[in-house]
């Protein structure tokens, strides 16, 4: 199971929400390229950068060139998402050197560009499926969609996604473990390859997950848990081989 530090990005700095409110967001000292490398020097394969900004349509933010910084700077793979609802937005982190890019609000509202893009880049593209009480949100977690996770599921893997990142937005940021239920019926109803994220507390959430790969979870997002040392990424990274 790969281990995905995240890194989300207000404002230029370092925060991590509660539940996708922003208002309530805690931000981390220190400078998001320098967090980058820490991570990388402990031995993470993949980055997760995410623009809240952008997820909340917020515009003048200087999110996007921090996250180009950190894409050039570090020697892994960093997946980006967040307000990426244009071809022109993905074009142009494709272009900064993302190696994946994560849609959402797109996928809902437009799956003719989902088609598109999925045509043109591949598994470069991911959609990130978020939802509450199982159903689908977009716009930075503040608008209900009329469609269950998992029937959007099936719907991106018709259209020729490989990848789901699956969301619960109730647990993330709160630290009170993963559901791995609703995310391995993801895996299977969709047969995707599925991140989890949201909600990871313990290494025994990751041991947890671990036993979904048979399902298709192969990786897992971790963000609160690192920045308040709930453990190491090192020890994350053991647990997880």
């Amino acid at each position: 199971m790969l281990i995905i530090p995240a890194i989300d990005l207000r404002n230029g700095q370092c925060v991590r929400l509660t539940q996708g409110r922003r208002a309530e967001a805690r931000v981390y000292d220190g400078d998001p390229v320098e967090i980058a490398q820490g991570f990388e020097g402990a031995g993470a394969q993949m980055l997760h950068v995410v623009d809240l900004d952008g997820a909340f349509a917020e515009s003048g933010s200087p999110n996007r060139e921090v996250a180009r910084r950190i894409i050039k700077t570090v020697g892994i793979p960093v997946q980006f998402g967040g307000g990426l609802r244009k071809i022109t937005d993905v074009w142009e982190m494709i272009e900064y050197g993302a190696a994946r890019v994560v849609v959402g609000t797109l996928v809902t509202e437009s799956s003719e560009l989902l088609v598109h893009l999925v045509a043109n880049f591949g598994e470069r593209i991911a959609v990130g499926l978020d939802a509450r009480d199982g159903q689908v949100v977009t716009r930075g977690w503040e608008k209900q969609e009329n469609i269950s996770a998992v029937e959007l599921a099936e719907q991106v893997a018709r259209i020729g996604v490989s990848r789901i990142i699956y969301t619960d937005v109730a647990r993330d940021g709160m630290l009170e473990g993963v559901n791995v239920e609703q995310t391995c019926n993801i895996a299977r109803r969709s047969g995707l390859k599925v991140t989890a994220s949201g909600g990871v507390s313990s290494l025994a959430d990751i041991e947890r997950l671990k036993v979904g790969c048979d399902d298709g979870i192969d990786s897992v997002i971790v963000g609160k848990a690192l920045y308040e040392k709930r453990f190491s990424l090192m020890d994350a990274l053991r647990v997880a081989k």
